[in-house]
């Protein structure tokens, strides 16, 4: 399993570790990832999602799992995530039809 965030997309970045005596060697800085479950009002199902703790707060900011896949573009969103926004796409527009 790969360390990035399934809705933003934010992954693994390297940089340097610089000491003291100004010494540099490569380091890893990783994502802040939480394995967190979230609820989608559309399709009133719950999604398990490894997602960063700033992605986190911004679903919260924008008013749950929904509003945030359909606000956000396809490129950042992983496969699975890709497939719910779908899901929800559908579901909406199914709702608006009725």
């Amino acid at each position: 399993m790969s360390r990035t965030c399934e809705l933003t997309g934010k992954g693994v970045l390297s940089g340097n570790n610089v000491s003291h005596a100004n010494n540099k060697t490569r380091r890893k800085f990783l994502p802040n990832l939480c394995r967190v479950t979230l609820m989608s009002e559309a399709t009133g199902q719950s999604y398990r999602l490894r997602v960063s703790a700033a992605a986190l707060r911004s679903v919260e900011h924008r008013g749950g799992l929904d509003a945030f896949l359909i606000k956000s573009g396809e490129g950042d969103l992983s496969p699975r995530a890709r497939l719910i926004r779908k899901e929800i796409i559908k579901k909406t527009a199914e709702q608006a039809a009725a």
